[in-house]
Formats: structure tokens, sequence, C-alpha cells
């Protein structure tokens, strides 16, 4: 197929890539269930969902129970574990036969490894890095991602490509809940076109640190330029705590902290029941990326920082003495308590 041969009129329907490993389902997949629902509720179409995997049965109940209309399930050994060549190829097939309007990934590593697999030879349209979802009166997606360094947000609508493609980064929309009563969709097998014999397979093995998932934590210290480089006060504030580290944009330029714990709008964006800032002076581009944190606290020694009209308690001192006096509290009583008062 070739770009000229593609209409536009052809492609229906809201498709949401539910990604799964060994039975374990990324959250972001059911955050992306719960946004199509508004998408599909403007067009009139039928949210789909695609899952790929071995053994997936029960994923494709639960993504029924939160939403979907239609489940398609490709399942075979070949898929587990993941590799982008099986999941490329076979997800490219079921895009070009069943032809969905819009394909909404999760901007995970797998997401993003196997999406251009997909886009590329499909000449489908794929905004990357997503952080806001529409849709207009034609049925046009509007994907909104940070440009610019984050000082922006582009609007990227695709006119003449289908599908619609996005990946959309993790912890930016609310999760569906299921509800099993309202599982009255149909699972749906289709062809598995990819062959074992076909694929190559390499065991690696390397040591990859304390990576972490910082958009899944409950609790986070984060911390800014104003550490200075010191992580001390903050790491033990997060250990107190049992809390993730996270930071700002500052702070990871400036090499104290790694890119994977980035908060903001060139980072991750992060929903913790605890945010802890810790000489974060609260650039618009890194509240972007916590401003749905359940309660805030910011430590900062300038009363006029940005962060403390996000925060919901603001402590103005010098985070070297702040930070072990909050640890030294902490000690004497639960932190589950201070979390919930």
């Amino acid at each position: 197929m070739s770009e000229s041969d593609i209409d536009v009129e052809e492609y229906e329907d809201v498709w949401v890539f539910v990604e799964e490993h060994a039975g374990d389902v990324m959250p972001v997949s059911w955050e992306l269930l719960e946004e199509a629902k508004n998408l599909t509720e403007k067009t009139g179409e039928d949210l789909v969902a695609l899952v790929i995997g071995e053994d997936v049965d029960d994923v494709a109940e639960r993504a029924l129970a939160r939403g979907a209309d239609r489940v398609l399930v490709a399942d075979d050994p070949v898929f587990e574990p993941y590799r982008a060549d099986p999941y490329g190829e076979q997800f490219r097939h079921v895009v070009e036969a069943r032809k969905p309007s819009i394909v909404l990934i999760g901007g995970t590593h797998t997401g993003r490894d196997f999406a251009g697999r997909v886009a590329v030879p499909a000449h489908a349209g794929l905004t990357a890095d997503v952080t806001e979802i529409d849709v207009d009166e034609d049925g046009l997606l509007q994907a909104r991602r940070p440009a610019f360094g984050g000082d922006v947000l582009a609007t990227i609508v695709c006119e003449e490509h289908r599908p619609q493609m996005a990946t959309i980064r993790p912890g930016v929309f609310e999760a569906a809940e299921p509800d099993p009563d309202a599982a009255s969709g149909e699972v749906v097998a289709v062809e598995v076109v990819v062959d074992e014999e076909g694929t190559v397979s390499e065991v690696l093995e390397r040591e990859v640190g304390d990576a972490v998932d910082i958009s899944e934590a409950d609790r986070i210290v984060a911390v800014g330029r104003g550490v200075e480089g010191d992580l001390e006060p903050a790491l033990a504030l997060a250990e107190a705590l049992d809390a993730e580290l996270a930071a700002s944009r500052a702070a990871v330029d400036e090499g104290w902290a790694d890119g994977a714990r980035q908060v903001g709008q060139t980072g991750k964006t992060v929903r913790p029941d605890l945010y802890v800032a810790v000489g974060i002076s609260g650039a618009i581009q890194h509240v972007e990326g916590m401003n749905d944190s359940g309660t805030v606290v910011a430590i900062n020694d300038d009363p006029n920082a940005p962060i403390f009209e996000h925060a919901d308690y603001g402590v103005v001192g010098d985070l070297f003495e702040v930070c072990p006096a909050l640890v030294e509290l902490l000690e004497e009583r639960d932190p589950q308590e201070v979390v919930h008062q």
C-alpha cells in the first residue's frame, strides 16, 4: 500500500493497545481506555482494545470490564517475552486489515519501541510523547505534546494519513475502573501472522542499575537546583517517608539525578498521594508534571518561589536544616499518619 492509496473515509473506531507482560498490564493501558471513551463519545465510533501476548484471555476480559466495546486478541507463544519485530509485524497486520481511525499506545519502552514499526510501513501519522488528546468535529485527532524544550504545547493533526497514531505519556490521565456489569462487549481472536521460525531471539544479561518508574509511586520527594548537588537530605527524607526520589529538569541537567526520575513536561507525569518538592523553584514545565498530586509540600528558602502557589503546605527555610528536622519528626511518627493529615 502506498501513501496515495489511503482513503481516510475507510477508517473508523478508536483503538487502544493494552500492553501486558506475563499477565501484568501496564497502568497506562487503563488510562488510555478511560480517555478513549471521551473520544468515542464525540465520534460515535466503537472503542476497541488490542491485546497481544500469550494466554491473555484474562487481560481481554479486564479490558471489556473497563469499557472496551470489542477486544481483538492475538494470542501465541511467539509474543512472550516481548520482542519488537513480532509485535510490530502483528500490530501492522491487524491495523492494515481492520483500518482503525485512531490508535493510542502507551509511551512506555515497549510502546515507543514498536510504534514506528507500525506507522512507517502502514503510512500512518504518528505523534510521540503526547500529553493531551481530543478530536474535532471531523474526527481529526488533536494530539498535543511539549515542544521547544517544554516551553509550549504543540497540537499535531494528521489530515491525510491513517490511522492517526499517538504514543501517550504514562500518568497524564485517570485510569478506567473495572465494572464487571458493564462488560457486554465481545472478544475476537485475530489471525497470528508471525512465524517463530522467522524470528530471532538472543538472551542478553546486563546490570541496569536502580531504574524505577516514578509515575507509579505513591510518595515522591523531588529535588531541584536548590540542593546544589547534595542529595543526602532529600534521600534521608525519602527513606523516612518510604518515597521515591525524583528530580526537576535542572537537577537532571546538572547530572545529580537520572533522566528516568525527571518530572515535568519533558520528563514524566506523576500523581502520588504525597509530593515533597525540595529546592524546586516551581517553573511551569515542572508543575505540569506533578499538579495532579494529592498533597504537595514545598521546601524552599525563597518565600516568593512559584512552587508555593501550587503547594498545600510550604516551608520557607534552608532545606539542609528543614529536611533533617522532618526526618527526626517522622522517626517519631507513622509516615502513613503524616500523609493523611
